[in-house]
C-alpha cells in the first residue's frame, strides 16, 4: 500500500472517528441546553412582541439568533468531518490509479486531509468568536485545499485514463 494511500485511508478513518466523537459529545453534552436556549429565547420574543415590549422582544430574538447560528455550525462541524473523512477512505482504494507519481500523490493526500481537518475547525471557531477573521480564513483555507486536492486528483484520473487508451 502506497505512503498517499495509507495517509487518505487511516487519515479518514482517525477523522471520521473524531467526527463521531465529536457528534457524541456535543448530542450527549450540548445540544439539548441549546435547544432549550433557542426555544426559550424565541418564546420570551413571542410573548414581549405580545406585550408590545419591543426592545426586550428584540433581544430575545437577538438571543435566538446567535444562539441558532453556534447549534448550525455544531451540528455541521461533526457531519462535515465524518463526510470528508468517508470521502478520503473512498478516494484511497483508487488513489493508485492516478496518473500521477508517488511524490504528487503523496502530496495530494495531504493536501485534502489537511483541508479536511482545517474546513470543520474553521468553522467550529467561529462559534467562538463570531466574524473571527482568524476562524473565516481557517474555513476558507480548508475549503480551498479540498476542492484544489479533489480538481487535481480528478486530473489525475483522467491522466490514468488517457494514458492507458
Amino acid at each position: 500500500m502506497s505512503r498517499a494511500r495509507k495517509v487518505l485511508i487511516f487519515g479518514g478513518i482517525a477523522l471520521a472517528a473524531f467526527g463521531m466523537l465529536y457528534g457524541l459529545y456535543y448530542a450527549v453534552f450540548v445540544e439539548h441546553q441549546t435547544l432549550d436556549q433557542m426555544g426559550g429565547s424565541l418564546a420570551a420574543a413571542f410573548v414581549d412582541a405580545a406585550q408590545r415590549n419591543m426592545p426586550e422582544s428584540h433581544m430575545a430574538l437577538d438571543a435566538y439568533a446567535s444562539t441558532k447560528y453556534d447549534y448550525v455550525r455544531q451540528v455541521d462541524v461533526h457531519s462535515h468531518w465524518i463526510g470528508l473523512a468517508m470521502l478520503m477512505i473512498v478516494m484511497g482504494a483508487a488513489f493508485d490509479r492516478l496518473g500521477f507519481g508517488q511524490r504528487i500523490q503523496l502530496a495530494i493526500a495531504w493536501g485534502l486531509l489537511t483541508g479536511s481537518v482545517l474546513f470543520p475547525l474553521g468553522v467550529i471557531l467561529q462559534t467562538v468568536g463570531h466574524g473571527s477573521a482568524f476562524a473565516s480564513a481557517a474555513a476558507i483555507l480548508g475549503s480551498g485545499l479540498v476542492i484544489i486536492a479533489l480538481a487535481v486528483t480528478a486530473v489525475g484520473f483522467v491522466r490514468e485514463r488517457t494514458a492507458s487508451q
